[in-house]
């Protein structure tokens, strides 16, 4: 036996296990959802039932997490990623001394335990705004302070996309449309903003999904509220069943159907760039054969 077959076979039995941990428990929990057992049991397979996604469906104070979960992550969202984007542009933009430690002072909350800002965030706005009876009404909840504590460190993820995309932007580009006559304004909406297109859906992306899974600052933020990750977590702790099966499979088919999505979207887009490319071409060769023709001499 050859040592390059030992090591082919070494390589595919490692790749294997890799999927099987990877991928395994994500098998065992799509066969459970759709299992009639009300213990979540792959083997022996008794029979195909729906009954679980109706019972998910039911589930109150489930939607009532799911709905809270969406309106967290969409006001992190926009909370953070102006944040991310306004001190990334104050990081390229500072005196390089003060440099560091700016970056130190924005990116300390990704480096704080989560459980910390969770309680922070309530100690700090309750002695800021006082607990009155219109503060308690409109600011001091729940939802409200889930999503500032949450947009602590999340803002800073949503920093680095952006500090990443910055890195390759060409400043002349700037200069030269200020040279020409445009505004602050005009060169942030029309130069700037196209350029970091790509880093604000990525930043929206990430921000909404670490608000979606985020428990250890949500469960103490959350006051009386609840969010699907705690939820979920109360679930767990008295017993799971197949409905949490459920909720993954939907969560998965969700998540394939984005990337799918997506993947189709960009090679659309990549396919129009390249008939863009063919037609430029074609254009500028015909331009050249009628250049290159004789021309008329002149009586």
């Amino acid at each position: 036996m050859k040592s390059i077959w030992i090591m082919k076979g070494m390589i595919g039995f490692y790749i294997f296990l890799f999927f099987a941990y990877l991928f395994g428990p994500l098998v065992v929990m799509g066969i459970t959802a759709f299992n009639t057992p009300t213990y979540p049991q792959a083997y022996p397979f008794e029979s195909f039932t729906l009954d679980w996604f109706v019972k998910l469906w039911n589930h109150r104070a489930m939607m009532e997490g799911l709905w809270n979960s969406i309106i967290i992550g969409l006001g992190v969202v926009a909370v953070s990623v102006p944040a991310g984007l306004a001190a990334s542009i104050i990081m390229s933009q500072i005196y390089h001394r003060a440099r560091g430690l700016f970056y130190l002072v924005t990116i300390s909350p990704l480096l704080t335990p989560g459980v910390i800002i969770g309680i922070s965030t309530v100690i700090f706005w309750k002695d800021v705004l006082g607990i009155t009876d219109f503060t308690k009404a409109v600011f001091y909840k729940g939802i409200i302070l889930a999503i500032l504590g949450q947009s602590s460190f999340i803002s800073a993820y949503c920093l680095l996309i952006f500090m990443a995309r910055l890195t390759r932007f060409d400043r002349a580009q700037e200069e030269a449309a200020l040279d020409l006559g445009a505004s602050y304004p005009q060169v942030f909406w029309h130069i700037l903003l196209p350029f970091l297109k790509p880093a604000i859906i990525s930043a929206i992306v990430i921000g909404f999904l670490s608000s979606f899974e985020n428990y250890n600052t949500t469960t103490f933020a959350i006051l009386a509220d609840k969010t699907l990750v705690t939820v979920l977590a109360g679930e767990v702790r008295q017993g799971t069943t197949p409905a949490l099966s459920a909720l993954a499979v939907i969560i998965i088919g969700v998540s394939l159907f984005g990337a799918i999505l997506y993947e189709l979207a960009k090679r659309r887009e990549q396919k129009r760039a390249e008939q863009a490319q063919k037609r430029a071409k074609v254009a500028e060769r015909s331009e050249g054969e009628t250049a290159a023709l004789p021309q008329p001499s002149s009586a």
